[in-house]
């Protein structure tokens, strides 16, 4: 079996949810569902675009940190409380990997963990 690394994102919600932001085994690359940091001003509850674009950055720098990039994400699952916004959503994710196009779902759920949050995405790369 490969050496597991768990990458931590230093939330406290990791030790109080048991979990981490991103576990490397082998060459995969998994990462748990990231939300946007909503500011109120750059990022507001009602941009689904603007949470999209701010979720995929910020999880650039976590796939840079483990030996990775957005080239080589292989999956995507996006969720979002409205689905009517699916096509700002899908404008944010086509800006990062337009070329890459990796395998995806998005799925309408009724909430996230707080309601300023209305897009979670979880990653899958491949490492090396």
């Amino acid at each position: 079996m490969s050496n597991r690394i768990n990458i931590s994102s230093g939330s406290p919600f990791e030790d109080t949810f048991g979990y981490c932001r991103a576990v490397k085994t082998g060459n995969l690359l998994e990462i748990s569902g990231t939300v946007a940091l909503v500011d109120g001003e750059k990022i507001t509850a009602d941009d689904l675009y603007a949470q999209t674009y701010n979720i995929i950055e910020r999880i650039a720098v976590v796939l840079e940190e483990a030996g990775s990039s957005l080239n080589d994400v292989v999956r995507t699952r996006i969720f979002t409380t409205d689905i009517s916004k699916n096509l700002d959503i899908a404008r944010a994710h086509a800006h990062f990997f337009g070329d890459i196009k990796p395998t995806t779902g998005i799925y309408e759920i009724s909430a996230l963990i707080a309601p300023q949050y209305k897009v979670e995405i979880e990653f899958t790369a491949w490492v090396g």
